[in-house]
């Protein structure tokens, strides 16, 4: 490793440089809240006038400077914009960019998503408890080894491939959903029958909060081990543990604080395989003949605004979520449509096995990379 060279991150990265967006102009914004943990993309963006918030352009890096987003791995590549233009984001971002003929974007945005830069942002934190903030100045003067330009676009290269599959899959997955979606409005919403009977959610479901274990301090601490199972949350993953209380399909409604979106829909999450589940979010399984498939549609489209309870804390509870209207949908056309739509399943789920074993090989990688314990050179591995 001798060709590589000692670096403060100032001198590596242009930290949240200067660019002029008048106020008022409508631009590109990157919520905090679209960030998906340890996600290269950014999932969506909406137009607003621009307030006041950091700035950035393509190729920049986006890191979340407040409890608990850095933790969680809010940090993300920024792509979404044209050519000249400049989009802007919460206050509570650093930005990163890429300084000519030292370092590569890429590269720049493993580097901050990896140990070497969380754990001294994560360290440098102050503030109020829940309220805590990344101390700019300190990230900025953390000192590390990097390798020549050359080696650093090789690296982000064998990441990005990772990233790049991870992403394909993702958006295959959105497109076998949002065709199911689209046979299930066309057939139980649009051409829905005033003859149906009504009968409730709880008839069709299983409820499994009673299984729910509180995460433990010990648990708390493996997460910082390494990520193997997914730590689900109210409203997203939220980490990533060591351990497993659940192994199958399910669908996770959110049960207190964010149950609802604003057009009155539940919040919902899809999880298949072993995850872990925190005490705020409703476990459901569907009863034969219907599937998980088919709740989660019928679901992400209902209005549930009369079983909310709570002004300040808005909460579902399980006898209010059971009373929710079920019509009683033919059953044929039921075993039709779960016929029809099978295959968009099992193939969604394949594609979310893939996504965690990528993603298990880029973070095991990451690190080792960006350390220099594995290198690359000509695309190749070779171990030091």
């Amino acid at each position: 490793m001798s060709e590589w060279k000692k670096y403060k991150l100032k001198d590596f990265a242009v930290i949240n440089p200067t660019e002029r967006l008048p106020k008022g102009t409508v631009a590109k914004k990157v919520a905090m809240e679209v960030i998906q943990p340890f996600t290269k993309k950014i999932p969506s963006f909406s137009l607003e006038e621009y307030k006041g918030g950091v700035k950035f352009r393509n190729g920049d890096t986006i890191m979340a400077r407040i409890t608990p987003s850095l933790e969680n791995g809010k940090t993300s590549y920024v792509d979404i914009l044209d050519d000249g233009e400049i989009g802007f984001g919460s206050t509570e971002f650093i930005v990163f960019r890429e300084k000519e003929n030292i370092s590569d974007k890429h590269f720049i945005y493993y580097l901050v998503t990896s140990p070497i830069i969380r754990n001294t942002a994560i360290k440098s934190m102050t503030g109020s408890s829940g309220r805590q903030r990344v101390q700019t100045d300190v990230v900025k003067e953390h000192l590390f080894d990097a390798p020549p330009l050359p080696e650093q676009k090789a690296i982000a290269e064998v990441l990005s491939s990772l990233d790049d599959k991870i992403d394909l899959l993702h958006r295959q997955n959105k497109t076998l959903e949002q065709m199911a979606q689209t046979l299930f409005r066309q057939w139980f919403v649009e051409e829905a029958k005033e003859d149906w009977e009504e009968t409730t959610l709880g008839e069709v479901i299983e409820i499994f909060d009673s299984k729910r274990i509180p995460l433990s301090k010990i648990q708390r601490n493996k997460m910082k081990e390494g990520k193997l199972y997914p730590y689900y949350g109210a409203v997203s993953v939220m980490d990533y543990v060591n351990d497993y209380i659940f192994d199958g399909e399910f669908i996770l409604l959110g049960e207190d604080g964010t149950v609802r979106t604003d057009e009155g829909y539940p919040v919902l999450q899809y999880a298949t395989g072993k995850f872990w589940v925190n005490n705020h979010t409703h476990i459901l399984k569907a009863k034969p003949p219907y599937n998980n498939f088919f709740i989660w549609n019928f679901l992400s489209k209902k209005n549930i605004d009369r079983i909310v309870t709570g002004a300040v804390q808005p909460k579902i509870n399980q006898t209010n979520l059971k009373s929710l209207e079920f019509p009683v949908y033919p059953k044929e056309l039921v075993n039709e449509y779960i016929e029809i739509t099978n295959s968009h399943f099992d193939k969604i789920n394949k594609n979310k096995s893939q996504i965690r074993t990528l993603e298990k090989l880029r973070d095991t990688l990451l690190p080792k990379l960006i350390s220099g314990e594995v290198r690359v050179r000509a695309k190749k591995f070779s171990t030091q």
